[in-house]
């Protein structure tokens, strides 16, 4: 049966490390991935309709899994904005297609960056989740950059089960997250 590689990680390695890193009496203390959003705002999708069908597209090659549009909530005329017009697309993964993801994000996407160095640790919400954004969806190997009309960019956010700031970043340098060294 199959079972993603950080998944068996996070079971067989970095749950004993922050146990005893933090001196956990349980393992069920120990933080671990509830859930990975992501979202692609797109503001130019006011004037082109088809941008959000083909962001949709994008994102579900990217996740494995179908992305849904995001609809605006109130009439802004400065943007020629209306009510209910498409101007997004996200998704929420779980379970075994969150750890693919994280996976190829780790160890793919992000080297793949343009100049990478690492990521800033200055993403943490306060509450133990960590949101990171992406310029270019290129760095994805499932686009294909020949038949790609606009680059953008989207925004992933960690949710972890940490109370805090540093449980979560320990949990993530487990995972071999590429935070930037001081």
């Amino acid at each position: 049966m199959y079972q993603p590689r950080l998944k068996h990680t996070y079971r067989d390695e970095i749950v004993p490390a922050l146990m005893k890193e933090f001196k956990y009496k349980s393992v069920m203390q120990v933080p671990k991935i509830q859930k990975i959003s992501i979202n692609q705002g797109l503001g130019k999708a006011v004037s082109d309709k088809k941008m959000v069908d083909t962001a949709i597209e994008e994102l579900s090659a990217i996740t494995g899994q179908k992305a849904v549009a995001c609809f605006s909530k109130k009439d802004i005329s400065n943007f020629k904005l209306r009510k209910g017009m498409p101007i997004g697309a996200k998704l929420t993964l779980r379970g075994d297609n969150m750890y693919d993801f994280f996976d190829r994000l780790i160890s793919i996407a992000l080297p793949r960056t343009r100049d990478f160095r690492g990521v800033k640790a200055s993403g943490f919400d306060g509450r133990g989740n960590f949101t990171l954004g992406i310029k270019e969806q290129i760095v994805f190997p499932e686009i294909d950059i020949d038949k790609l009309k606009n680059i953008n960019g989207m925004d992933i956010t960690i949710v972890t089960s940490a109370k805090t700031d540093e449980e979560a970043k320990a949990l993530l340098n487990q995972f071999k997250f590429p935070f930037v060294k001081k």
